[in-house]
């Protein structure tokens, strides 16, 4: 992909500009957020209020040598544009990612979109700085929601100990400080970023450190403020993991944060700077309802009121039957990995809110622990989109197959996602939950479907079922037919069309346009996708003798291959095609991606006319 800049407006290295400078910048970068995520849509909330952050970060350190990581990375914008990057066609085929992306820029050190991660790979990079014996800083931004995920318990518990140079920056916009933590903490915390007291304590400690006595003195008196400090500060978690805590600090005091940031940049050891910022600063309706402003469709920026009033959706029919089966049988429960707006559970959540829990960001301990509610009697309901319950495999397999526990997933955004590209697209899910033994896999095409589904794997299966949920609304196939495995939506006799899912729609279409160059296809829809159950594609390809699969799924591990392996065993050869999503697949909306990899209508059309031998 090539990515077309505009010129640069901003210096990446800020190191020169005057405290006035630095705040009218940021004033700016706020008004080219707003503007450019009205137009295009993306995360905004969490964007505004890293922004005296991030100009922070830019005035001391160099992002083109010293390494920023991320975590989640949706708070990278005004990162992008200090960068040299223009936010005109942010999210939008061959325009900027709306995350961290190493090969967009040198500036951005490491991929992200998943949470929890980013002090694990930090860690890994003081690790092969100090192997090769290099000098540069490396810095890990985390917040607060991905503290609930516990990988980065890992991160932290082993980066406190390998005593390097290494920075963690806790964007606190949403934790609540003890109540202990007064005017008095906030007055010693400010008190210890003083110059003065700085330059002070590393005088007096190597003064009492010269002599013996004196060392004898500096060990009492490190103990008692260390023991007056605990008591005061909300730092001794960190403290104890082995890093020197700073904060909390006010994340909107552009110069306060510039010095700080100036003294953890000289500390040779593991640092943790406690910032406390607000979601959506500088923009009132984000301000006053940052949930709502955290992921966006184009918006008005003066009203910040939605250009497109939301409709119904996959997402909302699934939390609407949920809720509906909630209310119907007292053992169905609903989790949640603090999704639970995108996944359509806070329908479940208000019809049942006894039976709902929500976990934070993590994953496997969803996983882990709807197996032990299904253990007990109760019939969980994990919903979870497809690219977040990669993180729970193993939980799949080992805490919940091995027993054959009835855990039924909604796997949302099963499929092409479009702009959050590729560390969300949901196309890996078809074939990891195929080697989990014992698992169903369900994928409806239309509303009626998913109520007709989601019912059949909650109330009358057993053993774990996933239930694939595509991204936004249904198309022009309304109809169920979801009770049989596979069916035959439309007979023909010339060429087989199979697909699934949202895919279903695109067979049809394309069915027609073949139609009209007289090319008779028969199109087959696939609702269970695991256990494959093949006989009527046999059948189908018998009489045609020419198979094309369409499938918004990764190529290794689709139904696709699964098919050609049925036609292999079963002794039958055939002209096949296999349209699917190959790999990783870069952002853009769902119907350009649709068109680059030729699973829309006409592309579909135009590989099984070349399948017949009838050139383009």
């Amino acid at each position: 992909m090539t990515v077309q800049w505009h010129n640069r407006k901003y210096s990446p290295l800020l190191a020169d500009i005057s405290d006035q400078k630095a705040e009218e910048l940021c004033a700016q970068l706020r008004q080219e957020l707003v503007e450019a995520v009205s137009r295009t849509g993306g995360h905004l909330a969490s964007n505004l209020g890293a922004v005296e952050l991030t100009v922070a970060i830019h005035r001391v350190f160099d992002t083109m040598a010293d390494r920023l990581v991320y975590d989640v990375g949706h708070q990278c914008y005004p990162h992008k544009l200090l960068t040299g990057r223009s936010l005109e066609q942010l999210r939008q085929f061959g325009g900027v990612a709306g995350f961290p992306k190493p090969e967009e820029s040198l500036h951005d050190a490491f991929i992200a979109g998943h949470a929890s991660n980013s002090v694990a790979v930090a860690l890994g990079m003081v690790r092969a700085r100090d192997m090769f014996q290099e000098n540069y800083h490396v810095l890990a931004i985390i917040g607060d929601g991905a503290l609930t995920g516990g990988l980065a318990y890992e991160g932290l518990s082993n980066a406190g100990a390998c005593g390097s140079q290494l920075l963690v920056i806790l964007n606190d916009n949403g934790m609540s400080i003890a109540p202990n933590v007064g005017g008095m903490a906030s007055y010693l915390a400010r008190q210890r970023l003083k110059p003065t007291y700085r330059a002070f304590k590393k005088r007096y400690a190597k003064i009492m450190n010269s002599i013996w006595l004196g060392r004898k003195i500096y060990q009492f008196t490190h103990k008692l403020k260390e023991m007056l400090r605990q008591s005061l500060l909300p730092c001794s978690m960190f403290e104890d993991m082995g890093f020197t805590y700073l904060g909390p600090v006010d994340g909107h005091d552009l110069k306060q944060l510039t010095s700080i940031l100036s003294y953890a940049r000289e500390l040779d050891s593991p640092v943790l700077l406690h910032v406390k910022t607000v979601k959506g600063k500088g923009y009132r309706p984000a301000e006053e309802n940052p949930d709502a402003f955290h992921g966006v469709s184009p918006f008005d920026p003066v009203t910040g009121k939605p250009l497109k009033k939301a409709g119904e959706t996959f997402s909302s029919v699934f939390g609407r039957c949920l809720a509906r089966l909630g209310i119907q049988d007292e053992r169905v429960c609903a989790i949640t990995a603090a999704m639970a707006g995108g996944t359509g559970l806070d329908q479940f959540q208000k019809a049942c809110p006894t039976r709902f829990f929500d976990v934070g960001i993590a994953e496997g301990c969803a996983a882990t622990m709807a197996a032990g509610m299904a253990k007990q009697g109760a019939i969980p309901v994990f919903a979870v989109y497809s690219t977040f319950l990669q993180r729970a495999y193993d939980m799949l397999l080992h805490d919940t197959a091995i027993d054959r526990l009835h855990v039924v997933l909604g796997v949302d955004r099963a499929g092409l996602v479009g702009e959050d590209g590729e560390t969300h697209q949901g196309i890996f899910d078809v074939a990891y939950l195929d080697t989990i033994p014992g698992m169903t896999v369900l994928a409806p095409s239309s509303y009626a479907e998913v109520e007709q589904m989601l019912e059949r794997a909650v109330l009358r299966m057993d053993g774990p079922v996933a239930v694939r949920l595509p991204r936004g609304s249904e198309g022009a196939y309304r109809d169920s037919s979801g009770e049989e495995p596979v069916v035959v939506l439309r007979a023909g006799t010339d060429v087989t069309l199979a697909g699934y899912g949202a895919e279903i729609n695109e067979l049809l279409q394309a069915a027609d346009l073949l139609e009209k160059d007289e090319v008779s296809a028969e199109v087959i829809k696939i609702n269970v996708l695991t256990p494959l159950q093949p006989e009527v594609l046999l059948d189908s390809v018998r009489k045609t003798g020419v198979l094309v699969t369409a499938e918004d799924s990764a190529h290794r591990g689709s139904v696709g291959e699964r098919v050609c392996a049925a036609l292999a065993e079963a002794g039958l050869s055939a002209r096949i095609c296999r349209l699917d999503c190959g790999g990783f697949v870069q952002h853009g909306s769902v119907t350009r991606l649709k068109q680059e990899l030729e699973l829309d209508a006409e592309g579909i059309a135009r590989r099984a006319k070349e399948a017949l031998g009838h050139g383009g």
